[in-house]
């Protein structure tokens, strides 16, 4: 087995890395070295960003992080839906993460969120195998959509009754008109940026880095831009992709001062008619936070995974370990079934 570690450049030369993190018909955004390297260039300049790689024959598994003097952290913001290890062969996913996991102690310490629970799972116990001391517990909400099938109609009539009015009246007023585009559009993305400076948004983390993911994946035939218009004028903005068979919603605004007409729902609504029946995903993903809102329009609910994981002789860590000890026993989870007893030191 081999294991080392190279930053984002040395693996964009590697074919075997391009393929594992590359676009295929089951990736995500959040996967792909291009995101990564997005993400590194305009997100975390100052970060030392790297992949730790274990090979075994034709077997590969991947985890990206960004090396800093507290350990490894996640190589993502706020704008990834999740962060998580890749494997080529899931026979040998085990051994290669466990071997990973080893590769990362010179850290110290290592700190990833948000994780899908499987992979969670999955690295939890190799980072326990491997000697880690640590927990991998709860700390957002990813809400989906799962359509088994459906068109939009049956999925539009299974929304609430208040939603579908909403949607029902305000259409029929004819104030606002929308659009869909698949190419990326300055005039559009100008409109999204402007709307959004006027919505109850926060403010924009990085504008130029979701400019480039937007301009990215109109080449790739994966941008869907909606756009809502009151006389002309553009009100509401949404920023979706399709990748892998599942839409994925990245960005939604709306201008305030038209809130009365609705336009941010009216939008949503045809965007969800467009992936549903033209693009034929099977799933949509509303990314992470629990707003009280996306209930209206998702069906589902699954945890995100944080991992804290120390080295036991790190001796600096023992602070942080005995937190955690206390913690876990002050405060027992229920629904940790990621945390062994012997997780908490």
């Amino acid at each position: 087995m081999t294991v080392y570690h190279a930053d984002l450049r040395e693996a964009q030369a590697d074919p075997a890395l391009a393929a594992l993190l590359g676009r295929s018909p089951v990736s995500a955004p959040f996967d792909r070295l291009e995101w990564l390297a997005l993400l590194a260039e305009h997100c975390l300049p100052g970060s030392t960003c790297k992949l730790a790689i274990a090979r075994e024959g034709d077997a590969l598994a991947v985890l990206p992080f960004c090396e800093g003097p507290g350990g490894a952290a996640p190589l993502g913001t706020w704008y990834s839906f999740f962060v998580r290890p890749l494997a080529s062969d899931p026979a040998k996913a085990p051994t290669l993460l466990e071997a990973l996991a080893r590769s990362l102690a010179p850290t110290g310490a290592v700190q990833l969120a948000p994780m899908p629970e499987a992979e969670a799972a999955s690295l939890a116990k190799a980072f326990r195998a491997a000697g880690w001391i640590g927990v991998a517990e709860p700390c957002d909400t990813n809400h989906i959509l799962s359509l088994a099938g459906r068109s939009f109609a049956e999925y539009w009539a299974a929304r609430p009754g208040q939603l579908r009015e909403t949607v029902r009246r305000k259409t029929a007023r004819g104030k606002v008109s929308l659009r869909i585009e698949t190419v990326f559009g300055e005039a559009d993305w100008a409109a999204y940026e402007a709307i959004y400076a006027k919505s109850w948004k926060p403010q924009e983390g990085n504008p130029a880095f979701l400019r480039a993911f937007a301009k990215a994946e109109s080449a790739a035939g994966a941008l869907r831009m909606g756009v809502a218009e009151i006389d002309g004028q553009p009100v509401a903005a949404q920023f979706w992709t399709v990748e892998g068979g599942t839409a994925w919603i990245h960005k939604l605004a709306h201008d305030e001062a038209h809130r009365a007409h609705s336009p941010g729902t009216l939008l949503t609504a045809a965007l969800f008619r467009h992936v549903i029946d033209e693009d034929d995903v099977h799933t949509v993903d509303f990314g992470t936070g629990d707003d009280p809102y996306k209930r209206d329009w998702m069906e589902a609910q699954r945890p995100r995974y944080a991992l804290r994981f120390y080295r036991p002789a790190a001796v600096g860590h023992w602070p942080a370990l005995a937190r955690l000890a206390a913690r876990r026993m002050l405060r027992p989870r229920a629904g940790d079934a990621l945390v062994s007893p012997q997780a908490a030191g």
